[in-house]
């Protein structure tokens, strides 16, 4: 059995600037975002963890140096945060009146629409995710590893893997830098024990 302790990144400027949606930029970690992250780590001190894997993204990245003890790093684009086409760089209360219709299909369909109308389906993030920690549990299928990633492709994924309507992702709170833990057999069946802890 692996055990996974997943982390969302520490706070971004946009995180702090009335949430907004931030999927591909690459914003770098605020001064309480890495605070956040130094926590991460001492809530993680008497883990031993036998690799760490991050989003590419420099927030999610440095998270992962931080709250590791700065272990070796590896990148993987599959949990890279979702691409949120249009709404990228916009809080909700600006981007839904400019199309109310599309937030809607999202809400309802998220499996099959697109966010922001030119970005991923949660489907698509989803998929990719699925296949980063199938072939994870191949590679580690015991011990403990560290990975740490997003808001969006984190509960997208939960969801999923705990058999909700991934339409109500949005009913998972994970906070910045908070640990998920959960526990992957070798089939990928996922057994969930912590959500959104911290000290």
């Amino acid at each position: 059995m692996l055990n996974v302790y997943l982390l969302r990144h520490g706070q971004t400027a946009w995180n702090a600037d009335g949430n907004r949606y931030c999927g591909r930029t690459d914003l770098p970690l605020t001064p309480k975002g890495l605070e956040q992250a130094q926590l991460a780590a001492a809530q993680l001190q008497n883990v031993t963890f036998d690799a760490v894997y991050s989003s590419p993204l420099e927030r999610a990245y440095k998270t992962a140096q931080l709250a590791s003890g700065d272990l070796p790093v590896t990148t993987d684009e599959r949990l890279i945060e979702a691409d949120f086409g249009l709404w990228e760089g916009k809080r909700k209360e600006e981007f839904i009146p400019e199309n109310e219709a599309l937030w809607q299909d999202w809400c309802q369909d998220p499996m099959q629409t697109k966010a922001g109308g030119t970005g991923e389906t949660a489907g698509e993030v989803i998929a990719r995710v699925e296949d980063f920690y199938l072939s994870l549990v191949k590679k580690h299928p015991s011990g403990n590893v560290l990975t740490v990633a997003h808001n969006g492709v984190n509960r997208f994924y939960l969801a999923y893997k705990l058999g909700m309507p991934v339409r109500n992702y949005r009913k998972f709170v994970i906070d910045n830098s908070s640990v998920t833990m959960f526990e992957l057999d070798a089939a990928g069946e996922l057994s969930l024990v912590h959500l959104n802890s911290k000290l």
